[in-house]
């Protein structure tokens, strides 16, 4: 049976982490990546996300084609993102017990550098035992934590797969998300007026004491039901304490599998916040963002069938399931590649307390190696 490197993979992992990889600040980690698919006969393209949105590089995209005679296999895309949640890069990883943590004073970046480094390790397997493979491409993006921002501006004319796989769940390797929410963020001025609080308050509108009243009739809120979620996160307003504050922000975003549900909440959150503000004397503006649509993926289809295909041939047990959160599988499927998340085993992420086991992160990269040998069967 085929062995996972464990060494050079660790040491591998420990060496794209050390590096700065903040969110439209990625292009330290796209050119060791690029350097490093370069070497095993890719070839890399940049897009220019970067330009749309104001950062130092774009999403990478990396080519091999199929091997001499292969013809009719499945043209597979394998996906994972460059940046991570603050603070990150610079990251020192503590081995402990089979299990690697960072310092404490950083996360660990196995939110999504497992999944990198799952991909370039399952390639290097399947290369250096000589297996025929068929078309492989690759897509590292930027800016993904924050809205799924790299794949939202990717150059669509560059996907040339039938099936896609982002390596970004939480799970073991073995899980298949095949259903995710879509997402629409939303926020609300709060407009009063503004007064001298000692002096004439009763000329101003109080804009936080009506935000707080608003915000008490919202009855719905948390989790709606299996499929449905709605957040109110942030909210910011006022400038003295002896000033009548005259502007308070309200921020959120919903999330639902289901379309109809997703329109339903969001707009019961925002007209009751902006019908009460008005009730109350002040006005309200209201600005909403679809910032992605849901997909959901038939269990039988192609692209589950190759994940189920490299479980069995790795001894995995396949757990089919759905998230409550986004990913660049969300525009994959959205442009028409029909994609699954796989999860790698990263734990607590976004935390300076996240980890992930020694034995996920190499089963990651078996997953990948499973599905490309699947791809010619």
């Amino acid at each position: 049976m085929t062995q996972v490197n464990k060494e050079r993979m660790l040491a591998e992992f420990k060496e794209i982490v050390a590096l700065p990889c903040h969110s439209l600040q990625e292009r330290p980690v796209f050119e060791l990546l690029k350097g490093k698919l370069e070497a095993l006969g890719f070839t890399v393209e940049e897009d220019d996300a970067g330009e749309k949105l104001g950062g130092n590089c774009g999403n990478m995209w990396a080519f091999l084609p199929a091997s001499a005679g292969i013809e009719g296999a499945v043209r597979v895309l394998l996906s994972a993102h460059m940046d991570g949640v603050e603070p990150c890069g610079g990251t020192t990883v503590i081995q402990k017990d089979g299990v690697l943590y960072s310092d404490g004073t950083t996360i660990l970046g196995g939110d999504d550098k497992s999944g990198v480094e799952g991909i370039l390790e399952g390639i290097r397997m399947l290369l250096e035992e000589g297996a025929p493979h068929g078309d492989i491409q690759i897509l590292f993006t930027v800016c993904e934590e924050g809205g799924v921002n790299g794949s939202r501006c990717l150059d669509r004319s560059k996907l040339r797969a039938d099936v896609g796989y982002a390596l970004d769940g939480e799970g073991a390797p073995g899980e298949i998300v095949v259903g995710a929410p879509g997402q629409k963020k939303y926020k609300i001025d709060i407009i009063g007026r503004t007064a001298h609080g000692g002096l004439e308050p009763e000329k101003g509108i109080n804009s936080i004491m009506i935000a707080a009243k608003a915000l008490a009739d919202v009855k719905r809120y948390g989790r709606i039901d299996e499929e449905t979620t709605c957040n109110i996160g942030i909210i910011g307003g006022g400038k003295a304490t002896n000033i009548v504050p005259d502007l308070v922000t309200i921020e959120g975003d919903a999330r639902s599998r289901n379309k109809e549900k997703l329109e339903a909440i969001c707009k019961e959150i925002v007209e009751t916040i902006a019908t009460s503000a008005e009730k109350y004397g002040a006005k309200a503006e209201v600005f909403v963002d679809n910032k992605y649509d849901s997909f959901a993926v038939a269990e039988n289809s192609d692209v589950v069938a190759l994940a189920k295909a490299a479980c069995a041939m790795h001894g995995f047990t396949p757990d089919i399931t759905v998230t409550g959160g986004g990913s660049d599988a969300n525009f994959l499927n959205a442009y028409g590649l029909p994609s699954v998340i796989l999860g790698t085993g990263m734990a607590h992420v976004h935390t300076v307390d996240e980890y992930i086991k020694e034995e996920d992160l190499y089963n990651t990269a078996l997953m990948v190696h499973g599905i490309l040998k699947a791809a010619v069967k």
